[in-house]
């Protein structure tokens, strides 16, 4: 019997699978050899995967002793889901006013911050990591895939 991860997971890779079935009837334009359909496939792909790795854990899962009165031995933190819920609204809040770059750099800084409860051992490390993923994240996109990146009203890029 699947519980709520396998069930979550089912439902992931189906939805997954039908999107990718659709992908098919995109068109495929005769002098670019990668169509409108690649990248999407790509992600597709890889949600399926996952997706289906989330129902195989979630049975293997189900054969090991339950720990614990709770079911999991594990903790719910509802309040972290929301401050990163909250975190993700100002992200996308800040991406016309900061642009991408900045905004993306804030966002993944203060995504660190908050999950990491030692964060002060780390700083410098995330700093680097929020750094480097704004910057290669915009290179993919805006050098290599040629996706134009919301400007910053403020900023100016």
């Amino acid at each position: 019997m699947l519980g709520r991860d396998g069930i979550a997971g089912l439902v992931c890779l189906a939805a997954s699978l039908w999107l990718i079935t659709l992908t098919r009837g995109l068109p495929t334009p005769a002098l670019v050899p990668i169509g409108p359909g690649f990248y999407p496939r790509i992600v597709l792909s890889v949600t399926a995967v996952l997706s289906a790795v989330l129902v195989i854990a979630d049975l293997l899962a189900r054969r090991r002793p339950v720990a614990g009165p709770s079911g999991g031995g594990e903790r719910r933190n509802y309040r972290l889901v929301w401050v990163t819920f909250v975190i993700f609204s100002g992200y996308v809040a800040a991406l016309t006013v900061l642009g991408y770059r900045v905004a993306t750099l804030l966002f993944v800084l203060l995504l660190q911050v908050v999950l990491d409860p030692e964060w002060r051992r780390h700083s410098v490390r995330m700093v680097v990591v929020a750094a480097a993923t704004a910057y290669l994240t915009y290179l993919v996109f805006e050098g290599y895939l040629s996706v134009l990146l919301p400007r910053g009203r403020w900023t100016g890029f």
